[in-house]
């Protein structure tokens, strides 16, 4: 059960990753103009992202304009778009194999540990997809960073972080969480399926003292009631009863000589 809630929060951290992944990626908010120093009219802001760059102005005008070229871009810009496009595509495939693994799914039914494994299979790649989107999102905010304190640089040519920097480190996170708990779920059902298995059966006295006149040490063996079929008496079906006792010779005169009959059936400890 508790492998299941694991698997229930995994598949759906690591779906929330992949939104705030494909968001960081569309949109424009990457790196925003700073207005610091001489540049301190907030009348035009500029945006940048990995598919555009964006003007922004005080009267509402919001115009964007697409790269034109994409060998002309920096190399540091094109591989931040194949990464960020090689983990949407990751993380779509996660959520399909992970859907075929969980336990709350009828797919794979009754293969055993292949379920388990496919589920943290799903796990792994949004591990791989979380670690290969966190990389262009570092990359570009150290960039960032260092480019604002260029003390040779203009202040109209720096920029600060933009939102979409935000939005994708944490869904970096989220979905590297996400694929954790799935694998931990995964290892968690595997080694629940190796715990001990009972024996058959409850366990018979071996023996017990008898509080008496004297002392007395009773050894009782039970066997199971066999049933027969055919013509025999039912009285048959009864358990065998062997008691094998060892009567002390200080007990009274008169029950010295006495023997109680030994009735055939089940005892009343209740075993059988």
């Amino acid at each position: 059960m508790a492998s299941a809630a694991l698997e229930l929060m995994g598949f759906f951290l690591g779906l929330l990753g992949l939104l705030g992944t494909l968001v960081s990626t569309v949109l424009p908010y990457w790196q925003i103009s700073a207005h610091i120093g001489s540049n301190i009219v907030t009348a035009v802001a500029n945006m940048r992202g990995l598919w555009m760059e964006c003007v922004y102005q005080s009267t509402g005008a919001f115009q964007c304009e697409t790269y034109n070229s994409m060998l002309a871009l920096p190399a540091d810009l094109q591989a931040s778009r194949a990464l960020m496009v090689i983990s949407i595509v990751l993380s779509i495939l996660a959520i399909a194999v992970a859907v075929l693994g969980m336990q709350c799914t009828l797919c794979l039914e009754g293969s055993g540990a292949v379920k388990s494994r496919v589920a943290g299979a799903g796990g792994g790649l949004f591990l791989a997809a979380g670690f290969l989107a966190l990389i262009p999102v570092a990359w570009t905010t150290h960039e960032v960073v260092q480019t604002f304190y260029r003390p040779n640089l203009p202040s109209s040519m720096k920029f600060e972080l933009g939102e979409c920097l935000y939005v994708g480190l944490a869904s970096a996170l989220i979905s590297m969480l996400g694929g954790g708990l799935l694998c931990v779920s995964c290892c968690d059902e595997q080694d629940g399926g190796r715990g001990r298995r009972h024996g058959g059966g409850y366990p018979y006295p071996v023996g017990g003292g008898v509080l008496g006149a004297g002392v007395r040490t009773t050894s009782q063996t039970y066997r199971n009631p066999t049933l027969q079929v055919g013509g025999i008496n039912a009285a048959s079906r009864g358990a065998t009863l062997v008691r094998s006792a060892s009567g002390s010779s200080q007990g009274t005169p008169g029950a010295q000589g006495a023997k109680k009959p030994t009735a055939a059936g089940y005892d009343i400890t209740g075993y059988v």
